[in-house]
């Protein structure tokens, strides 16, 4: 485990500078999630923390040592790409212990470290297949295994469930989740799914044009975002996000309402004509046209009888309101 440090990361690209003096602290042992819209930076942010790209300037530090002029391998470090990089003629033991083969460990010690790092991910029963006889998630969960076996003090994960299928996602989410609870290690992970950084991170790091716009816990992003672009990027569906006279009769530059903290109500000030109905079991997702908002949604009851059509009045929760910029 260790604690990582970023102090004023810059990064360009010729005349282009992508990454703009970044300083972030991760904490040992801390599920840190970097999250943002394609093209943000978070990527290329964490190769720089990897060393498979290197900063422009800036000081890079693990467990209070200065890496940022050393090689991968010299970082203490694991990663784990979005796709899999498994060697298909080798075993699902061999994949999981070929950087110990390549530092030549003892065969006793590989053995060992592969039943141990296999029995954590439930892949005792598949050691002897090949990745072609693997699902996608067995597939992940090698990957990840070869990652662990090496015990570093840092593990980085880039989108690694984007290539899954949404069931699949969803209960990877959840294997990863008890695996840093397992190992108590120090993970930084991108993603740009909001779900993935909301329902896993101890931290969550959102980006916007290679800058941080905020960083906390996904709680304190959900209920106190900092700017509109956190307002309407954490959160599903995201926020309402309204500017001109509708922001100005608020006493604001942007108002922001969340789809959930909209009651339908029959003496609600706000009047509109539902437009779209997602039911969603649980939850109603309600795209309304509203008179003086414009488009609008609301999250309401799974057993809403509400039709395409229909006109609706709708009141926000007043302790609930966000408003961006005051005058």
């Amino acid at each position: 485990m260790a604690r990582v440090e970023l102090h004023d990361i810059r990064k360009s690209f010729g005349k282009v500078e992508v990454i703009h003096g970044i300083d972030l602290t991760i904490e040992d042992g801390e599920f840190c999630v970097f999250v943002g819209p394609s093209g943000c930076g978070k990527s290329t942010l964490l190769r720089i923390i990897s060393g498979l790209e290197e900063q422009t300037s800036g000081r890079i530090e693990i467990d209070g040592r200065d890496v940022g002029n050393l090689e991968p391998v010299e970082r203490d470090i694991a990663m784990v790409f979005q796709s899999y990089a498994l060697y298909p003629h080798l075993t699902v033991g061999e994949n999981i212990g070929f950087g110990l083969s390549l530092a030549r460990k003892p065969k006793a010690e590989i053995a060992e470290a592969v039943n141990r790092v296999a029995e954590t991910l439930q892949l005792g029963h598949l050691l002897d297949r090949r990745p072609k006889e693997l699902s996608g998630g067995q597939r992940q969960r090698v990957a990840i295994g070869r990652a662990i076996v090496r015990d570093p003090k840092v593990f980085l994960f880039d989108e690694p469930l984007s290539n899954l299928d949404a069931a699949l996602r969803s209960q990877m989410r959840i294997e990863l989740t008890d695996l840093h609870a397992q190992l108590g290690s120090t993970m930084i992970y991108v993603t740009h799914d909001q779900v993935e950084a909301m329902t896993m991170a101890d931290k969550i790091v959102v980006l916007k044009d290679g800058a941080i716009e905020q960083v906390g816990t996904p709680m304190e992003l959900y209920d106190k975002p900092a700017t509109p672009f956190v307002a309407g990027f954490i959160g599903s569906p995201k926020m309402n996000l309204f500017n001109g006279e509708v922001a100005a009769q608020k006493g604001c530059e942007v108002y922001g309402i969340r789809p959930e903290h909209i009651r339908l109500t029959d003496d609600g000030d706000w009047h509109g004509r539902v437009r779209l109905v997602e039911r969603l079991g649980a939850d109603t997702i309600v795209h309304a046209e509203m008179e003086t908002f414009g488009p609008m949604i609301i999250r309401t009851d799974g057993q809403s009888e509400l039709r395409e059509g229909r006109e609706i009045r709708a009141a926000p929760m007043p302790e609930r309101e966000f408003r961006f910029g005051k005058s």
